[in-house]
């Protein structure tokens, strides 16, 4: 069975264990595990359709798109417009993962503004 986020109702309801994978895999990059606990997570539950592998597939998208943009912008930082851009890429990385975080608590999935869908 494939899984597709998009195809996950964006009101998700599930256990208290569930629900606190879900908010971690959003934010795992503040928590220093960046990239590895939502593709554990997700590498776990993907073959289930359920909303901790919706969670853990956008995260993950976002978490390696958030790893694209920033090696795009090192080349930027010779000509000195890379390291604002840089620093202004961190911030919005933060307030998304935070949102994306509140709504997990709350059951709903948060689709990342900007993100490359690599993982299904």
């Amino acid at each position: 069975m494939t899984f597709d986020a998009h195809s996950v109702p964006s009101r998700l309801a599930g256990n208290s264990s569930d629900k606190a994978l879900m908010i971690l895999c959003h934010l795992s990059a503040l928590l220093g595990v960046g990239l590895i606990l939502p593709l554990i997570v997700w590498l776990v539950k993907r073959r289930e359709l359920d909303a901790v592998a919706a969670h853990a597939a956008e995260s993950l998208n976002f978490h390696l798109s958030l790893v694209f943009y920033g090696i795009c912008l090192v080349p930027l930082c010779f000509v000195v417009i890379g390291i604002p851009l840089l620093v202004i890429l961190g911030l919005v990385s933060l307030i998304l993962a935070l949102v994306a975080a509140v709504r997990a608590s709350d059951g709903i999935l948060y689709h990342y503004p900007l993100t490359i869908r690599l993982v299904k």
